[in-house]
């Protein structure tokens, strides 16, 4: 394609942050950056710079100061940024205090609660003041069994405020899903909701979570909000630690306190998906989080006070913490909770005019399905405020992309984001002053050194390769929980390329400084010898009206690896031989013959985690019968015996 899919014009440029802190960087250091290569050139060369001038533009507040920007070795990881420097997380996202609505909480069966800036504040006082009386305070763990509403973000607010660190999971987990990662981190204190809503179905959450309260024995206090169970008593929870249910917990009102704490206190604790053994517990300081977020939100998304900020995600999953920061912009949040096709395809596009969003945020497979359903809210919804459309979770199709432009608005930027739980945050993504090409995330987020090398670690351009960040920066975890001395943390990170962040991606930098992923390293088919990203061979067959989605696996067979793909298809489809040959005809005709698979097999389900991406390692294990280590991880677990003794493997 020679020509982007959408341009921003210059007056447009002119009044994003983006450019606004372009023309601040320029004066403060008397500089002559003129686009955003530029700058972000500059952002990497002197990250010590930059990163101080990310903290004054956003006002970030250290209440004692640092006695430097960045001490580090010339290895990684060996940084340690803004030593000496102590604030506090919940009081950068506590700043507005106004009847501005700071989060709109909506619920599947159409119910909606309201917080402004001032309320918060006060539910955040409220609980406080009571995690105080149980004891709560640094480095202590409160952790989440909830749904996406406006009592979890008030839980992590008033933890944060204390000093002690945060930890949440959704519903939908599986007890030992549950067990797997609270179990680890010992929290004081849980809060849990009595049932959730999915799909019109209310469930209810007493036997499980009575079965996770008898495996938590470091719990003093459950805190259990009704939510889809109203009738919930408090004689319902069979455990050792206090019960009180939220409405009775605390009161709401005065003004919230701030602990100050170091720049690398524990905030969060997240986890890795744990589709091969138990998760990794994943830890986020206070500092390098509330910095990488106010960049990403403020600048590459141009999030500001007056913007409405929506993104569909559970508490299980990292883009929930990554919504949440838009606090610290000001801006309105809306939170979701339920099924996004429930009671139908357009479910989420209403919000976009009921609450006036204008940044939309989703996933790639969303989008996809949305395609796949006939829908076209360009034609049936008004999307005035609407600026841009964020995508995760998987690499976005070419087709998506057309799909957004042609159907949804043409005047938006859309914004293909990639990073991950390792570092709540992103490696490329958006930006609203430059072009958006067929397929690409934007750029390189700024201040990070992200390069692909290929085998012999020799950086590359227009070749595919992994993805690195060749230097220090703010949101590298500080490590994992229960890993003293770091050896669990240098082999996730660290051992491919010695001292170089390797993050697992196959990517590919474009002649426009753009990227390309091409899935997981560790799910690329090696056909031949021949490296083939998964994500090219999903592209073409998802483009085919009869298939819902497939997943793509490398099955040793005959001394080598041959390609086999599994399709869903739509109801009443059969995989004929018409259909198979049509399958590959469009893979060969798009990619390479390397690409298209040996074979093709129906299956009624794909398996996927609880955030929503295809397990490519457990469908590989199950067709070489090894075994799944921890099917917790899955939203759909029971969809992996689908996989195993396919007669159509064995020959």
């Amino acid at each position: 394609m020679t020509q982007p899919l959408w341009t921003p014009s210059a007056t447009r440029i002119a009044a994003t942050r983006m450019d606004a802190f372009r023309r601040f960087v320029n004066q403060r250091q008397q500089l002559t950056l003129s686009d955003y290569p530029a700058l972000h050139a500059w952002s990497v060369a002197e990250r010590e710079c930059f990163w101080q001038a990310i903290a004054e533009f956003f006002e970030i507040r250290f209440s004692q100061p640092a006695q430097a920007v960045l001490q580090e070795a010339p290895a990684m990881p060996s940084a340690h940024w803004f030593p000496g420097a102590t604030l506090n997380f919940a009081e950068h996202l506590l700043r507005r205090r106004d009847a501005h609505p700071a989060l709109v909480a909506i619920g599947e069966d159409g119910s909606r609660e309201q917080l402004s800036y001032v309320e918060l504040a006060a539910h955040v006082a409220g609980l406080q003041q009571q995690l105080k009386v149980l004891g709560v305070g640094l480095g202590d763990r409160v952790a989440a069994f909830m749904p996406n509403t406006w009592q979890t973000v008030v839980g992590m607010l008033a933890t944060a405020s204390l000093g002690a660190t945060w930890s949440s999971c959704s519903p939908d987990f599986g007890t030992q899903g549950v067990i797997d990662r609270f179990g680890q981190i010992e929290p004081k204190v849980l809060i849990a909701c009595g049932g959730y809503r999915y799909a019109g179905k209310n469930i209810d959450l007493t036997g499980k979570l009575n079965e996770i309260l008898a495996r938590l024995p470091s719990l003093t206090q459950l805190i259990v909000v009704p939510y889809a169970r109203q009738e919930a008593q408090i004689g319902d929870y069979q455990t050792q630690a206090k019960v009180a249910l939220w409405d009775d917990f605390y009161q709401a009102g005065g003004e919230p306190e701030f602990v100050q704490v170091p720049f690398e206190q524990p905030l969060y604790i997240l986890y890795s998906s744990g589709t091969t053994g138990v998760p990794k517990c994943i830890v986020h300081g206070v500092g390098g989080t509330l910095l990488q977020h106010v960049k990403e939100l403020g600048l590459h998304t141009d999030l500001t006070a007056d913007d409405c900020l929506f993104y569909y995600s559970t508490c299980g999953w990292m883009m929930w913490n990554w919504l949440v920061s838009g606090l610290a912009l000001g801006a309105s949040l809306v939170l979701f909770d339920g099924s996004p096709f429930h009671p139908g395809p357009e479910r989420l596009i209403d919000l976009i005019d009921a609450e006036s969003i204008s940044i939309f945020g989703t996933s790639a497979k969303y989008l996809a399905a949305l395609e796949k359903a006939g829908a076209k809210p360009g034609s049936t919804h008004q999307l005035t405020r609407l600026k841009a459309i964020l995508s995760t979770g998987s690499p976005l199709s070419h087709e998506s992309f057309d799909y957004v432009y042609r159907e949804i608005k043409s005047d938006l930027c859309l914004s293909s984001i990639s990073g991950g739980t390792d570092i709540v945050s992103c490696f490329a993504l958006g930006n609203p002053v430059l072009p958006v090409w067929r397929g690409e995330l934007q750029c390189k987020g700024l201040g990070m050194d992200v390069q692909v090398w290929n085998d012999a670690g020799q950086p590359v351009l227009g070749e595919k390769g992994e993805l690195v960040c060749t230097r220090h920066f703010p949101a590298m975890p500080i490590g994992f929980w229960h890993d003293p001395q770091g050896e669990k943390f240098h082999a996730a990170y660290f051992q491919t390329f010695p001292g170089i962040w390797a993050h697992g991606d196959y990517a590919e930098i474009t002649e426009h400084g753009g990227l390309l992923i091409h899935g997981r390293s560790d799910a690329v088919l090696n056909p031949g010898g021949v490296r083939i990203g998964t994500a090219e061979i999903y592209r073409q067959v998802e483009k085919i009206e009869a298939v819902l989605e497939s997943i793509a696996i490398g099955q040793e067979w005959d001394d080598d690896v041959r390609v086999v793909l599994f399709v869903r298809l739509r109801e009443g489809i059969e995989l004929s031989e018409a259909l198979q040959a049509e399958i590959r005809q469009v893979i060969r005709a798009n990619t390479t013959p390397r690409h298209v698979p040996a074979k093709i097999i129906a299956v009624t389900d794909i398996p996927r985690t609880i955030s929503g991406k295809i397990v490519e390692l457990a469908v590989r294990n199950v067709v070489h019968r090894q075994p799944v280590k921890n099917t917790d991880a899955l939203a759909n677990p029971q969809a992996l015996a689908l996989f195993g003794d396919l007669p159509e493997l064995q020959s």
